[in-house]
């Protein structure tokens, strides 16, 4: 790649991040999202915690799933914005026909949506520790490592919802608020995946997020079931991806044809 294109990519994403930026700051629901319900949810969990006088590493193995699902849920939906912006203001003809490809306008709302995800860690890991005792022990390069492969579990889920909606239209919307929660069930939010029943278990160990969670909590004493759980988690999303951005173009490409993008752009 030539360094011309490589800056052509560059302000693309930025373009499309921007784009994000811009609608997010004049809605009020969008920066609402971002604060009300991960701090209901840590509150929830930690004072339920504080009943059950669980252990201290008890405490960070449930307070870690909260602070995940939440950056997961605000960094998903800013992807999923991709479809939804355009739909609800029945501009997606005019998206859709522009040079830059799918793969650059989800990578630059996924951008955004990591600066939106990264302060609402960053802020929930400091309430976690002040309120509920969570022993922050991650060194800084293990905690890197775990924040990017949540947020790229964050970008499969966004994608997958994306594609529904290319393939299945509004009737898909409901995936955008849902699909997080329904992933996290099998990822073992507050508890280990080896409760689970088959084959419910092996559709967790399938999900890169399992791993990055299992990953985070051997910090605390928890055996991750195998043993790289980076490794794995990164190597599922790897996967995951470059068959969803596939599937993604393909997707669209049928929506054109199909009338699809007329439809939700009317």
């Amino acid at each position: 790649m030539s360094s011309s294109s490589l800056r052509s990519s560059v302000a693309e994403l930025i373009a499309f991040a921007y784009r994000n930026y811009a609608v997010t700051k004049n809605e009020f629901y969008a920066l609402f999202e971002m604060l009300f319900w991960p701090v209901v949810s840590l509150f929830t969990i930690g004072l339920l915690g504080e009943f059950l006088t669980l252990k201290s590493e008890e405490i960070s193995f449930i307070l870690i799933g909260v602070i995940a699902l939440s950056v997961i849920q605000i960094v998903q939906i800013d992807v999923t914005y991709v479809m939804l912006y355009d739909m609800w203001s029945m501009s997606l003809e005019y998206s859709v026909v522009s040079s830059a490809p799918f793969s650059k306008m989800v990578l630059g709302a996924w951008l955004f949506g990591v600066l939106r995800g990264f302060v609402a860690y960053v802020l929930l890991v400091i309430s976690s520790t002040g309120l509920f005792g969570l022993e922050y022990t991650l060194p800084l390069l293990s905690s890197a490592l775990f924040i990017f492969g949540i947020f790229l579990g964050a970008l499969i889920i966004g994608l997958v919802n994306c594609i529904f909606i290319l393939v299945f239209g509004r009737r898909a919307e409901i995936f955008a608020w849902t699909l997080a929660a329904i992933v996290m069930i099998f990822c073992g939010i507050y508890y280990p995946v080896e409760i689970l029943p088959e084959p419910f278990r092996t559709a967790g160990y399938l999900i890169p997020i399992t791993h990055f969670l299992e990953y985070f909590r051997s910090f605390y004493g928890y055996q991750p079931a195998f043993g790289n759980p980076l490794f794995i988690g990164f190597a599922e999303s790897l996967v995951y991806l470059v068959l969803l951005f596939y599937t993604a173009e393909i997707s669209l490409k049928r929506a054109r044809k199909t009338g699809l993008v007329l439809k939700l752009s009317g």
